[in-house]
């Protein structure tokens, strides 16, 4: 795992993004085609502007996942991740081919297992993600399962989680945040080649020193703290993010 700490938060996505393009464009031109997933996510916006800004790069030769969806929102919702990509990847870049979860599936299990079919297919190239207030990867809130069989799962989000999703602005209450999501698992994650976690914001400050300090253990009570494990996870900070990151 690499950190690197930038000045401003639109810095830290810009550097984010960059190491990204450099990582689609070295793909692409080893493979015709390359698997990539993507976050969603206030701080996502920053690196998601540059991404699709980028030139050089073949959208139509990717196929793109995603993380996870919550239970039963409409694709419609401001907060449906489903809505959030569509808008601010999918529509700009056009990626070859797209899968996304659908949390209102009438069948969830067998959701899970469709997305995990797909995504177990072949190999992952790059994995665009954050860290949650609570140190979560995705929806994986701890105590994470580090072990988990499969690559896509229903879980119960923890009121942390629940709480982050309301204060970021994307419900009006936080009765209105739903209480399970379908999410990748922690070991489908790292099983990305390579990996770039983009982390701006004082609120990610704590989260962001439990699990990626120099003393810090990996622990599933830690979930980012995984990324330690990672030999090429590739790590942006902001100021703000880094604040309280021990050597």
């Amino acid at each position: 795992m690499k950190i690197q700490v930038l000045d401003t938060k639109e810095g830290c996505g810009r550097a984010a993004a960059g190491k990204a393009v450099e990582i689609l464009r070295d793909a692409l031109a080893r493979k015709e085609h390359v698997r990539f997933v993507n976050a969603t996510g206030a701080g996502q916006f920053d690196f998601l502007e540059a991404l699709t800004a980028a030139p050089g790069i073949d959208w139509s030769r990717t196929e793109m996942f995603h993380l996870d969806e919550y239970v039963g929102i409409d694709p419609n919702h401001p907060a449906s991740f489903r809505r959030y990509l569509t808008e601010r990847l999918i529509n700009k870049v056009h990626p070859g081919t797209v899968h996304l979860v659908d949390g209102n599936a009438p069948d969830l299990d067998a959701e899970c297992r469709r997305l995990s079919a797909l995504y177990d297919s072949a190999p992952i190239d790059a994995m665009f993600c954050g860290i949650g207030e609570n140190g979560h990867l995705a929806f994986n809130d701890p105590p994470a399962d580090f072990e988990a069989k499969d690559s896509f799962v229903l879980v119960t989000m923890d009121e942390a989680c629940r709480n982050q999703q309301f204060a970021e602005g994307w419900f009006n209450s936080l009765e209105d945040v739903p209480t399970e999501a379908l999410t990748m698992t922690i070991p489908g994650m790292m099983r990305a080649e390579k990996i770039i976690c983009t982390v701006p914001g004082q609120r990610k400050a704590q989260a962001v020193a439990d699990c990626l300090s120099a003393k810090a253990k990996v622990n599933n009570m830690h979930p980012a703290s995984i990324l330690k494990n990672h030999p090429e996870a590739y790590v942006f900070l902001d100021r703000d993010s880094a604040a309280r990151l021990e050597d």
